[in-house]
């Protein structure tokens, strides 16, 4: 009876996110790079935070040179110790500056601070925040403004994430997904709904609302950095929308482990550091991803068996469309549950990490609890 209740359970679970009118499992809020964009760019200022990151800011510049010749470019280097401000300056962009960022002051995160200081260097109307990883394609900038003029304050995108490797083949599309069922975008994208979600990799966003919304120092100890900017842009009444891409990608080569910490950064925050939220959302997956399996494959009842195998197909069908958007093996929709589990381990791991002094650590800086 136990196993009947619980096939039950992860049956319901699935059909109320493939029924549900927000339909997060879907992938139709895209914007890709525009063929044939204006001669004449949007007037807007590029700020790139780079914290040690002299692997990839070449390449991001690079593509930058191609996709937004005539834009300003400022580089935080965000004290490096390798050799990123000398790659930065040696790549020609015509009007970049390159500032060597200063110690954050005690209730600031990393990244929030080296942005704050970069944008004390604008004065143009947009500005583009962009990590130091991502490369964009000719075409998207103009894509990104037209989104805007519909008269949206704040787009963002998820970049397509760099493929190499069998940890991100794996990993990175199920985190994808998993983030679009957090925050379904089409609630996002809706001025009536309270849902705010943004990408940090890639956000264009007026300076004005901006400015309006606090600036950086508004939400100077967030460790969910782009939500959080996302929300309080939308509760200025501004509006806000996210989406896919593949016109910006991640050149960032992430291994398992560089996966589990990108989790355990922020997963315990997310879950407001609650115990009780994390022992929810564990049995929830637990019921949602592996009963399914179980009722198929050792139900005592063919009633169990067939409950699990339609729970099963419903969770293999909610997750296919975004395997299908990044051109990734459809079989790849059978290790989803194996998936869950990973993140979930990852989740345990910021929640023991939050329980014993540190609230997240991230480019080598770690932020205690009660700091930021």
């Amino acid at each position: 009876m136990a196993i009947l209740i619980l096939a039950a359970l992860a049956l319901a679970c699935w059909a109320s996110v493939l029924l549900v009118p927000w339909a997060a499992w879907l992938c139709r809020e895209h914007l890709e790079a525009d063929s044939n964009p204006p001669a004449s760019p949007a007037d807007f200022t590029v700020l790139i935070p780079a914290r040690n990151e002299a692997q990839v800011i070449g390449e991001t510049l690079r593509a930058l040179s191609i996709a937004a010749p005539t834009a300003r470019v400022v580089v935080i280097d965000d004290q490096s110790t390798d050799a990123t401000a000398s790659i930065a300056r040696a790549s020609g962009l015509p009007h970049l500056a390159v500032i060597a960022g200063t110690t954050p002051p005690q209730d600031w995160t990393g990244k929030l601070w080296a942005l704050q200081q970069g944008l004390e260097r604008v004065g143009t109307p947009w500005v583009l925040l962009l990590d130091a990883d991502i490369r964009l394609a000719p075409g998207l900038l103009a894509s990104l403004q037209r989104k805007a003029d519909e008269g949206y304050a704040l787009v963002s995108l998820c970049a397509e994430p760099c493929w190499r490797g069998l940890a991100a083949r794996w990993l990175l599309p199920a985190f994808v997904y998993f983030f679009k069922l957090l925050y379904p975008f089409a609630l996002a994208n809706d001025r009536n709904s309270r849902t705010a979600a943004a990408a940090g990799g890639v956000i264009i966003v007026d300076r004005e609302v901006l400015l309006d919304a606090g600036g950086f120092g508004a939400w100077r100890d967030a460790i969910i950095d782009d939500c959080t900017l996302a929300t309080r842009v939308k509760r200025k009444g501004y509006r806000c929308w996210i989406g896919l891409t593949h016109g910006a990608t991640s050149r960032r080569h992430a291994h398992f482990g560089d996966i589990a910490h990108m989790i355990a950064r922020t997963a315990f925050v997310q879950l407001r550091e609650s115990l009780l939220l994390t022992l929810l959302v564990s049995v929830l997956l637990i019921v949602a991803f592996w009963i399914p399996v179980v009722a198929l494959a050792f139900g005592p009842a063919r009633t169990v068996q067939a409950i699990g195998l339609v729970a099963a197909l419903a969770m293999l069908t909610c997750y296919l469309p975004t395997l299908m958007y990044y051109r990734r093996n459809p079989l790849a929709a059978l290790l989803l549950p194996l998936a869950a589990t990973f993140f979930l381990a990852a989740t345990w791991y910021s929640a023991w990490r939050a329980l014993t002094g540190t609230r997240s650590v991230w480019k080598g800086r770690r932020y205690q609890r009660g700091e930021a």
